[in-house]
């Protein structure tokens, strides 16, 4: 790659960037399905056709978003279940990532939230598939414990699923409590993930 196409490679991706950083802010305030081009390229200092060099449309806008929230979350989640120790020692890890995530991203969780049963299909189905990928991610972890000795893959997955649905609507309502109300939200996020731990180990259990 020469010096030249080093530069211009370097600047689409800045002003990639700043597409979605600009789209981020005026979705403080709309979804989605309401936000126009102009309004975005407006913020960056871009001519309109300049979107389309980096999306072909304002679907694809979210997709990308959606990946530049939840794509850093792989493997987070699963590495901090895969550590041994405590199991409340555990808990505790998981519920204080998402606390910390949403802190330092709370406008890329409000558009997740939002957007979740949102409008726009693509982006609905962009955010199902990366909580999917999480569930079985959680699920591959949690599956080679001895906890999970006789699991069958459907009740794994559905384990899984639990932990992600848990993530989900602790980050919602951490952005709903704000900073004041923080310590109540991680409270109860840590009972329901006790329940939850506690109904594992006795899920095998004849009824």
């Amino acid at each position: 790659m020469s010096h030249t196409t080093g530069i211009r490679q370097a600047q689409k991706l800045k002003t990639r960037q700043a597409l979605l950083d600009a789209a981020l802010a005026l979705l403080e305030h709309q979804s989605l399905s309401s936000l126009g081009l102009r309004e975005v390229t407006r913020g960056v200092g871009v001519a309109p056709t300049a979107f389309y060099r980096h999306f072909d449309g304002t679907a694809a806008l979210g997709v990308a978003l959606v990946e530049e929230t939840l794509g850093s979350l792989h493997g987070m989640i699963g590495a901090i279940l895969a550590k041994t120790g405590d199991t409340e020692e555990r808990l505790d890890r998981s519920v204080d990532l998402i606390a910390r995530h949403v802190a330092a991203q709370p406008s890329h969780f409000r558009f997740i939230a939002r957007e979740q049963h949102g409008g726009v299909g693509r982006v609905r189905e962009a955010i199902a598939a990366q909580l999917r990928l999480f569930a079985e991610e959680v699920a591959e972890v949690l599956g080679a414990e001895a906890e999970s000795a006789g699991w069958d893959r459907e009740d794994l997955l559905m384990l899984g699923g639990l932990y992600v649905d848990h993530m989900v609507l602790t980050a919602s309502a951490l952005l709903d409590a704000g900073p004041e109300g923080e310590q109540e939200v991680v409270r109860v996020a840590r009972r329901r993930l006790r329940l939850v731990t506690i109904g594992r180990a006795h899920w095998l259990d004849s009824p």
